[in-house]
């Protein structure tokens, strides 16, 4: 059931509970609760307890209104940034929803006045030729002609521009309302009262009226936010289709064993879920039964679909391809891996790019700069123009507030930043925010953990070597008891191991992970201790006995944990880890790129000089610590490195959060993937060298962007300000400058676009 304030789906077991007019409402948390309590007739409906459907000015349940120009700008309903006047757009958009309010509005002002606006016009350019009226009623049916155009359908703008003011937060609208109004009013009192005007302004028998500037202005501030509005639409098509992965229904299991489909609302954990040929995955789980080939490519980019297997993990959305599976469910409803990419590019399209800070500087106070200008325009061509000079002067000062808005600029990097997160998103590649983005190119050296990064990070068991007193399946008999407890890669296939060979595990009374090293409990009275050297060392562990064995396994690349059993050698376990198929190629790609490559593990020294020759690796750091890693990052930092870190585990946390891009594999750890600004989906160093050529693109389109605005403003500004008139007798009409202006703002967005298309190196 939903929700009736916040429409998330509940359950009757819900705590947040209550009764009204004999019949039951459930809720998510207490201040949905008491949002019903204090006003039940706002949220009930008389054919079902759901939430009424917005109206398009009203906000959907639970959405988060955000400015794409100030994503620091966030409420809880539709309105305007107080900043900078834009529209504000849903953080995250919905897939089936309908076309903007804004954009309907503004079609709807444009269409209906535009046949006004072209009257108007042609009047103004050939009414006193072909004599229709004399020119003092052609005035006032100007001024009839114009009034909707202005105070209707320019009424937005007038708002926009109010409100800046207000805000102390000059802007666009500003400039809009300041030129469009100067125009008119001017216009107005010429008609009206024409006397109070000087001789001077009198031309063709009145004073001069410009009505028609006004009315185009307007026309084509209104085309240009349409444009603008339908480009701005296409950056969140990253997100709906993300959205759009998600089956709607998923066919569960019931304990009698029938079966039926059931909307993917009321799928809980652990329910058991059939998938057949040609259907989707209907939320992240594991196979219970069959085998089949998953094509996982719209996640995580990998084109070539997975086989899957009893035990194998599955992914929300993607697709089986061919036998029939069962599986269990694991995580639903926001917790699946979807949700949480969505959830993460939807975070990074609202972030600031550290670029952006420069053009916001500028432009708080490039308003007010035009703004001066303007005036002085305005008052050298007054007194210094020919005639009629403050005539020239006002249309001269009204092109130059227009033609200097600074939308392109505000627009300039945060349109490149949400098509190129929407980019990376649809290849495996997930940026945190806007600053991963623009620092990944920098970065001129790769920290990189072994298992689960180089490795494929599922380890199989290879052999246990026993000390004197103890034979090989006691060893792994309580090695794998004593894992149990442990996520890492290395003890789930001691678990298994075990399991295979039918031993029986106890659980441990007492369990304690000693991050990057090992872990330790106590089993059956006896305190056990199982992991490197360094663990060892630590216990005061001697490893001496079986140091010839464990070094012999480790040359092969095999890694080793030793087993003391109350202080005391019991034992060693060797473990191996299959190189990715795909690590060879990543490495080849990122030396190409210059980067230096180091790694950086928990494993034996030996075993990683091993895996270090095999990929080509010559700096390798073996038997770090958690605390190692983070100093290894901070001591190439302190040489000027630009650093990244790659890894999967909670151990690598620390050093990731340090790093100057932290990079988690997508299939380890929550831990790793909430300390870094970079997850790759597939777990797949490839997505390193395609989120570097995404990070150079799009750092290059957001210079674009900029140097167009900057250059667009610095050349229009002296055109429309007349500083070209002596010397070739050009103005730049206010007509001219508005659709400029428009075009500007759409070109910026056009240009952010191409990002969509851009070649990647994964590609």
């Amino acid at each position: 059931m939903k929700d009736p304030v916040c429409g998330m789906t509940v359950t009757a077991q819900s705590q947040h509970r209550t009764e009204h007019e004999g019949r039951p409402y459930y809720f998510c948390s207490a201040k949905c609760l008491g949002k019903f309590t204090a006003d039940p007739a706002r949220y009930v409906q008389p054919t079902a307890p759901a939430a009424p459907a917005p109206r398009p000015a009203e906000a959907a349940p639970g959405a988060i209104y955000t400015c794409p120009m100030h994503p620091e700008i966030r409420q809880d309903h539709p309105g305007n940034c107080p900043k900078c006047g834009m529209t504000l757009e849903p953080v995250m958009p919905e897939l089936d929803e309908a076309e903007n309010p804004e954009l309907v509005d503004f079609k709807r002002r444009f269409w209906w006045t535009l046949p006004l606006t072209i009257v108007v016009t042609v009047m103004a350019m050939f009414g006193h030729r072909l004599g229709w009226f004399d020119m003092a009623r052609q005035s006032w049916i100007e001024l009839v002609l114009t009034l909707p155009i202005v105070l209707w359908a320019g009424a937005p703008f007038f708002v926009r521009g109010a409100q800046s003011i207000a805000n102390r937060s000059p802007n666009m609208w500003t400039l809009i309302g300041l030129g469009t109004g100067a125009a008119f009013v001017y216009s107005v009192v010429a008609t009206v009262a024409p006397q109070v005007f000087p001789a001077s302004f009198v031309s063709m028998g009145r004073v001069a009226v410009y009505f028609e500037a006004a009315a185009v202005i307007i026309s084509l501030t209104l085309l240009g936010q349409i444009l603008e509005l339908k480009a701005r639409s296409q950056t969140s098509a990253a997100i709906k289709s993300l959205l759009g992965l998600a089956p709607k229904t998923a066919r569960r299991i019931a304990a009698d064993g029938s079966e039926s489909d059931v909307p993917l609302t009321h799928v809980h954990v652990g329910d058991l879920l059939r998938v057949r040929p040609g259907e989707k995955v209907p939320v992240d789980g594991v196979v219970v039964e069959g085998s089949s080939a998953l094509d996982e490519s719209m996640l995580t980019g990998e084109p070539l679909p997975v086989t899957k297997r009893v035990g194998d993990k599955l992914i929300g959305a993607t697709m089986n391809t061919s036998g029939a599976l069962v599986m269990r469910s694991e995580h639903v409803g926001s917790a699946t891996v979807l949700a949480q990419i969505v959830q993460m590019v939807a975070m990074a399209q609202r972030s600031r790019a550290p670029m952006q800070r420069m053009a916001d500087q500028v432009a708080g106070y490039f308003v007010v700069g035009v703004v001066g200008i303007a005036l002085l325009t305005f008052f050298a061509w007054g007194f210094f123009g020919p005639e009629p000079s403050w005539v020239y002067g006002l249309i001269n000062a009204v092109a130059v507030l227009i033609i200097a808005c600074p939308c392109a600029l505000g627009l300039a990097t945060p349109m490149s930043i949400m098509v190129a997160t929407g980019r990376g998103a649809t290849s495996g590649v997930l940026f945190r925010d806007a600053a991963a983005i623009e620092n990944l190119r920098k970065i001129d050296t790769l920290i990189v953990d072994k298992t689960g990064t180089l490795t494929e990070g599922r380890p199989s068991f290879e052999r246990a070597v026993a000390a004197a007193g103890h034979t090989e399946d006691e060893v792994l008999r309580l090695a794998a008891s004593l894992d149990q407890g442990s996520e890492h890669p290395l003890a789930a296939a001691i678990v298994s191991a075990a399991r295979e060979r039918g031993l029986s595990l106890e659980k441990p009374e007492q369990f304690d992970s000693e991050s990057g090293i090992g872990v330790r409990g106590t089993l059956g009275g006896r305190s056990l201790a199982l992991g490197n050297t360094a663990l060892m060392a630590q216990l005061g562990v001697d490893v001496a006995p079986l140091a010839s064995q464990a070094e012999a396994l480790r040359a092969q690349g095999a890694s080793v944990m030793h087993l003391a059993v109350d202080a005391k050698l019991a034992g060693l376990l060797a473990v191996s880890d299959p190189i990715k198929a795909t690590t060879p190629d990543a490495l080849k790609s990122l030396r190409a790129a210059g980067l230096r490559v180091v790694m950086a593990t928990g494993d034996g020294l030996t075993t990683a000089r091993a895996v270090g020759q095999r990929l080509g690796i010559d700096e390798v750091h073996g038997e770090v610590k958690p605390a190692d890693k983070l100093e290894l990052v901070a001591k190439l930092q302190a040489e000027g490195k630009r650093v990244a870190m790659a890894g999967d585990g909670i151990n690598d946390a620390p050093a990731l959060a340090r790093a100057d891009v932290g990079i988690a594999m997508g299939t380890g750890t929550d831990v790793a993937m909430n300390s870094a600004q970079l997850t790759l989906v597939k777990g797949d160093l490839r997505g390193i060298a395609t989120a570097r050529a995404l990070s150079v693109a799009t750092v290059a389109n957001m210079k674009q962007n900029l140097g167009f605005a900057f250059v667009y403003n610095a050349l229009g500004v002296p055109l429309a300000a007349g500083v070209l008139f002596p010397f070739t007798g050009w103005l730049l009409s206010p007509m001219i400058a508005a659709l400029a202006m428009s075009l500007s703002s759409a070109s910026v967005i056009t240009n952010a676009l191409r990002l969509r298309k851009a070649t990647l190196l994964q590609d």
